[in-house]
């Protein structure tokens, strides 16, 4: 019953084995855990995928160290991904679902145009845009530009005026 307790129960006291003994308990959750969620809790990087990924490390942590039962926070972990799940299942179905968890893209050049009211509200500054030229190309300069998109994972897209 001692083992029971030092590996499930919370306790001010947790020594090399138990913590050890726990952080594989919980890494073998935590896959379990993520295989259920599916690929897109780490794969997409939206907000709603993080909000899973830092609250699920953080509710599983505190089993390791002891600051919580086990049991408990498996459970609570359980929770979370399931309700992550749920969420994308359904989000997927209504498109305004997906607009109030994942957001909407933004436009943020057009034409070779910077619109800067998309950029202030967006918090995008001159030299994120700056950025996201030199990754398309060491030559790309805002006229050179069709659309640049501001996409829900915090990512921005260049789309080129074609050379015809």
């Amino acid at each position: 019953m001692d083992t029971f307790n030092l590996l499930f129960e919370a306790s001010d006291d947790v020594g090399i084995m138990a913590m050890s003994l726990r952080a594989l308990i919980i890494f073998v959750a935590t896959l379990i855990f993520l295989r259920i969620a599916g690929r897109r809790s780490f794969g997409q990087k939206t907000a709603f995928d993080l909000c899973v990924t830092v609250l699920l490390g953080a509710v599983l942590s505190r089993a390791i160290v002891g600051a919580s039962p086990m049991m408990p926070a498996l459970a609570a972990g359980a929770v979370l991904v399931l309700a992550h799940r749920l969420l994308a299942i359904l989000a997927i179905r209504w498109e305004v679902l997906d607009r109030l968890i994942n957001g909407s893209e933004r436009k943020l050049i057009e034409n070779g145009r910077k619109d800067q009211n998309q950029m202030r509200a967006a918090l995008v500054s001159e030299r994120d845009i700056d950025e996201a030229l030199r990754k398309k190309s060491s030559d790309a300069s805002v006229e050179s530009v069709l659309y640049a998109i501001l996409e829900r994972n915090g990512e921005i897209t260049i789309i080129p005026r074609s050379s015809k």
